[in-house]
C-alpha cells in the first residue's frame, strides 16, 4: 500500500490504552494511532525528534498494513 498520511499535530497520552496516540488522515479517513511501548509509557512529555520517530514507524506500518476501522495499534 503506497499511500500517504497526513498527521495531525495532538500526540498525547491516552490513559485508557496506556498509550501514546495521535491522529491522521488517510484516504479521507480519520484514523487514531497508538503507539504501545513501556518505554514511551513512563514517558511524561514526548519531544519533536520522538514524534518524527512516531510519525516514520506509522508510515512503515502503513506501508505493509491496511486499517481496518478507525483505530491502529502499533508495538514497539
Amino acid at each position: 500500500m503506497n499511500q500517504a498520511i497526513l498527521f495531525n499535530d495532538d500526540l498525547n497520552f491516552n490513559h485508557v490504552h496506556q498509550a501514546w496516540s495521535m491522529t491522521g488522515v488517510i484516504s479521507g479517513q480519520i484514523i487514531t494511532i497508538y503507539f504501545h511501548s513501556l518505554g514511551l509509557a513512563r514517558t511524561t512529555e514526548i519531544d519533536s525528534c520522538t514524534k518524527y520517530d512516531l510519525e516514520e514507524i506509522a508510515e512503515l506500518w502503513f506501508e505493509k498494513n491496511e486499517p481496518e476501522g478507525g483505530e491502529v495499534h502499533i508495538n514497539i
